[in-house]
């Protein structure tokens, strides 16, 4: 049994970091959120969370968060509403978070990093994942790294929706192969972390149980919502996503979009995002049959959506369907 400690989870409002502070108070931790704005994260309260508001730029908060704090597990990324570039909001963030972790003698830490981030190091967040990776093992932490993929979330929006309501479907026209993974799934991992030494000062591939084409996802969509005809798919050319992000890179405001946007080169390089699991679940002591499949995640969403719109008998609205409740 994992002894229990006192863990500051760090982007705990996010669509992982939630999931994280929920698994870890779950496992019996003592969960610490730091959040800028604490209004916006009364359901972490609710859970059990001890909420204390910061910013990874502002060293006093972070001082006063890392207080009586045990181990960290760090799933932050800047937001599509940052105004300043992922250097500023996360590599600057980083850096504050492991010297200050460091200082203060908070030695075990668990960063969420992202699957063969050295490999795209021309796009900006892949490239801060590998230098934090880099700064964690030049440093002293005992930390473990694991190297995640797509959520199967967001899929929702790109996806699944579309697919719901008729609407056309955009692909990059060379899409990768990615093994999409629930992040109630990646959150086990994370947890699970905590209690197992051997995976200290270490890196581990976190993916999903197959990688799945873009036509495929799209295919399975329209099987589970039992939609008769094919959705029409509109494939976008590398040329173009290298246009706009050139195009938007021009105006200081629009970075962010364009730090964004350099990611499709990734999602559509026509490469694979997976890896190998079979040691990873060893040595976290992990069933692999407990693992969500993108099959049974899409039947369940649709399953949901759908009893709310046969109960209301009309169409929920797209924020309703979005709010995946799992």
């Amino acid at each position: 049994m994992t002894t229990p400690m006192q863990v500051l989870v760090i982007g705990g409002t996010g669509t992982l970091g939630r999931q994280i502070a929920k698994n870890a108070i779950d496992a019996g931790h003592q969960v610490r959120c730091m959040v800028r704005t604490p209004r916006k994260a009364a359901f972490l309260q609710e859970w059990g969370c001890e909420l204390v508001q910061g910013d990874l730029l502002d060293q006093e908060s972070l001082d006063y968060s890392l207080q009586g704090i045990d181990a960290v597990i760090d799933s932050a990324t800047s937001r599509p509403e940052d105004t300043k570039t992922v250097y500023e909001t996360d590599w600057e963030g980083k850096l504050n978070l492991y010297r200050t972790c460091d200082r203060l003698g908070v030695k075990r830490v668990v960063f969420l990093s992202l699957f063969a981030a050295e490999k795209y190091r021309n796009v900006p967040l892949m490239d801060i994942k590998y230098c934090t990776e880099r700064l964690l093992a030049e440093s002293s932490l005992d930390y473990t790294i694991l190297q995640g993929v797509a959520f199967m979330q967001g899929l929702i929006s790109q996806y699944a929706i579309p697919i719901l309501e008729s609407q056309n479907v955009w692909i990059s026209a060379n899409p990768s192969e990615i093994a999409y993974m629930n992040t109630q799934d990646v959150a086990r991992f994370s947890v699970a972390a905590l209690g197992r030494p051997q995976t200290i000062r270490k890196s581990f591939p976190v993916v999903g149980p197959r990688a799945w084409k873009a036509e495929e996802v799209i295919e399975l969509c329209e099987k589970t919502c039992n939609k008769s005809k094919s959705s029409k798919i509109l494939k976008v050319s590398p040329f173009l996503i290298g246009f706009g992000k050139t195009l938007v890179s021009f105006f200081e405001a629009a970075q962010n979009v364009s730090d964004r946007l350099a990611f499709s080169e990734v999602t559509g390089g026509g490469g694979s995002l997976d890896a190998p699991m079979k040691d990873t679940y060893e040595v976290f002591g992990l069933d692999p049959s407990e693992t969500s499949t993108l099959e049974n995640y899409l039947r369940e969403y649709y399953s949901i959506i759908m009893k709310r719109m046969s109960e209301l008998d009309i169409d929920v609205d797209k924020e309703e369907k979005r709010r995946v409740p799992f």
